[in-house]
């Protein structure tokens, strides 16, 4: 069984376990989403960013997630982010928070992220970057999630995207200190390099 068919409900508890650091992370990838459009969310989860982000459509590959995403108000497809079941040039935007580390071919689900949004779209990408403190943590303790994680770095990130012609990026990054033991919720700052969650977005060129 798929890990997060199995967990799905430690996974969604999370976020009200780290209240301050999930309300950091929506802050930061907010901050990347248009004003306005038709967006998707790849690897959608429980609809724990599409909901609050007001992102409508979402993919996702475990049953168990799913379910709570559509009750929660996300129209979601049961799919793999390697095999979008959208069409060609439907979208305004996509995000891909975290999930990218869990797939198994990210240049495809890169390549179809492409395929389905419309000239210059825009695409959102959020991760846990693996030389920050985070990162490093996270590969250390190797959680019931994380150990299986592919973790990437944001300069990876950017080569990856660079290679299906997205360009013109921007970078914004918070979660300074362990989620745990946030207080507050963190501003978001440009750049990378500091925080440990960095939402990463780019225009496909055509």
């Amino acid at each position: 069984m798929n890990i997060f068919d199995q967990y799905y409900k430690q996974y969604d508890n999370w976020y009200d376990r780290n209240k301050f650091a999930y309300l950091s992370e929506l802050e930061a990838v907010r901050k990347a989403l248009p004003e306005r459009g038709k967006g998707l969310e790849i690897g959608v989860g429980t609809g724990r960013f599409a909901v609050p982000l007001g992102i409508a459509y979402g993919v996702e590959p475990s049953v168990k997630m799913a379910e709570i995403a559509i009750q929660r108000g996300v129209d979601v497809q049961i799919a793999p982010g390697e095999k979008i079941p959208f069409a060609d040039n439907e979208f305004d935007y996509a995000l891909i928070a975290i999930t990218i580390c869990f797939v198994k071919n990210p240049q495809k689900v890169i390549a179809e992220t492409k395929r389905v949004l419309k000239k210059r779209g825009k695409i959102i990408l959020a991760i846990v970057d693996k030389n920050s403190f985070l990162g490093q943590f996270y590969q250390k303790k190797k959680s019931r999630f994380y150990k299986q994680a592919n973790f990437f770095s944001v300069d990876e990130i950017v080569d990856l995207l660079k290679g299906f012609d997205f360009g013109n990026f921007s970078f914004s990054q918070t979660i300074s200190h362990l989620p745990q033991k946030l207080k507050k919720i963190e501003k978001a700052e440009g750049g990378y390099g500091q925080g440990g969650f960095v939402v990463i977005s780019a225009y496909a060129k055509n």
